[in-house]
């Protein structure tokens, strides 16, 4: 994706979110990620310092693992600003 194709993305999940939510409230976020320790650091340093409840399961290969997230969230900018720091992550998918 292009910068402006990630932006517009995030324009309109805040728009979405804000429609859909009401905040502060209980966000979950899912991801999957290349198995590994350096992948499962990485993941767990976004959510450090914060109330996170964190689950991990691996697939059935155990090539990937998928990170289900519950966060409380205080408005949909916070939201996006997780997704923003997890998609830093080499080979991440955010579903």
């Amino acid at each position: 994706m292009t910068n402006q194709e990630v932006e517009e993305f995030y324009t309109k999940l805040k728009s979405e979110l804000e429609k859909t939510t009401v905040f502060p409230a209980e966000y979950l976020y899912k991801f999957i990620l290349p198995s590994g320790e350096e992948k499962r650091a990485a993941i767990r340093a976004v959510f450090a310092g914060t109330t996170a409840s964190i689950e991990e399961k691996p697939s059935s290969t155990g090539k990937y693992t998928a990170y289900s997230i519950r966060l409380k969230v205080q408005d949909p900018d916070q939201v996006i600003a997780y997704y923003k720091e997890a998609g830093k992550i080499e080979g991440i998918i955010s579903l």
